[in-house]
């Protein structure tokens, strides 16, 4: 799976542009601002409906616009070729089509034509709180897997009633367990079933991230991803008995699947307070193509992957092992964005593989000639 072609109309800051692409590596170079990142994030709707960057699809239209439209056409399957439009005009619904046909619902879509993206905002990941981490372990399970999806929804349903609960108790100063053993029930039953699955996806994520850090580091450092769950240690019907004054108290339920956190390490300490830039832009690179992996191995097809701008803070050498490693045939097409050149041309005199590079300056574009 490859995406051909792509034609931007009225979005962010071209008003209009189009480009062919290699079915392997393609790379926009240009200086900070110039629309690097916004084409990377157009390709992303294709596959999400949605921008990795501004949720409110109004804001991506090129300013005082009606409208914006993206255009690409993904070859798949040896087909001839499928055409996938997003159409956001100002004041109405978002269109979404697969091959002229509209989408009743875009979780329909979502799936059909999976994408990596690696972005300098993944870093809050390990700098950011646990609820991050949560979302994005939430994010990955939940493409592939609709029950636990469904669970989820209903888990933070019955979150929300028991902690209405716990605050109506204590305005009107009674107490009633009954009341609270029903969202007691739900909440453990649809909570071991959470806390099983997270257990199970680490189980097989933790391997393919600590190889693609030790690839990208040359096996300089050792790193472990650890699932920090209250149910490790006790289940949860215990937890919420031995909780429930704590909760009377604090108004809401202070014990749960909704405290999950991963604790990140390298070297066996903390990589969000001993990590260098380096190493955890490393770190969340190598979380990134693990999802790759995984995604892979679900789907049975290669996802596209996205680097925007994941170069900078990193030495040559770990940025010609990131290309090396995209350019193994267990990857398939990749976007590469950068501000320097010079950098990628020297990288691809090394590395032989088919590739273009786009110059991108103030949402003006031109390939650039022999570079493939």
């Amino acid at each position: 799976m490859f995406l051909q072609n792509l034609k931007l109309v009225n979005f962010k800051n071209y008003e209009e542009a189009e480009f062919s692409f290699s079915s392997k590596i393609n790379c926009f170079i240009g200086n900070n601002g110039a629309g690097k990142t916004n084409i990377l994030d157009a390709i992303y709707y294709l596959s999400f409906c949605k921008s990795y960057f501004n949720s409110i699809d109004s804001q991506n239209i090129l300013h005082e616009a009606p409208f914006f439209a993206i255009h690409g056409t993904y070859q798949k399957n040896n087909n001839g070729g499928d055409l996938i439009s997003c159409i956001q005009k100002r004041n109405h619904r978002k269109l979404f089509k697969l091959n002229d046909k509209e989408y009743d619902r875009f979780s329909d879509h979502i799936g059909l034509y999976p994408l990596v993206m690696i972005s300098p905002y993944d870093r809050d990941l390990i700098n950011e709180g646990s609820d991050v981490r949560r979302k994005y372990i939430d994010s990955v399970i939940s493409q592939f897997d609709k029950i636990y999806l469904n669970d989820l929804i209903n888990y933070n349903k019955a979150l929300l009633q028991r902690n209405i609960l716990l605050k109506k108790f204590a305005e009107q100063n009674y107490f009633d367990n009954n009341s609270l053993e029903i969202w007691d029930n739900q909440l453990i039953k649809l909570g071991e079933k959470i806390h099983a699955r997270r257990k199970d996806f680490l189980i097989e994520f933790t391997p393919l991230f600590q190889h693609y850090f030790e690839f990208i580091t040359k096996g300089k450092e050792k790193v472990r991803i650890r699932y920090d769950s209250q149910l490790n240690e006790q289940s949860f019907s215990n937890l919420l008995l031995s909780s429930i004054k704590k909760d009377r108290i604090t108004r809401y339920t202070n014990t749960g699947i909704h405290k999950d956190d991963l604790e990140m390490n390298i070297e066996n300490y903390p990589v969000k307070k001993f990590g260098s830039q380096g190493q955890q832009k490393s770190y969340v690179i190598a979380i990134k193509l693990a999802q790759f992996d995984y995604t892979r191995n679900i789907k049975g097809f290669k996802p596209v992957l996205l680097l925007d701008d994941i170069f900078d803070k990193l030495d040559e050498t770990r940025v010609k092992q990131i290309i090396q490693l995209v350019s193994d045939n267990s990857f398939g097409q990749a976007f590469i964005s950068d501000t320097q050149k010079d950098r990628i041309e020297n990288i691809f005199k090394q590395v032989k593989i088919d590739h273009k590079i786009f110059l991108i300056k103030e949402g003006q574009t031109s390939e650039l000639e022999n570079s493939f």
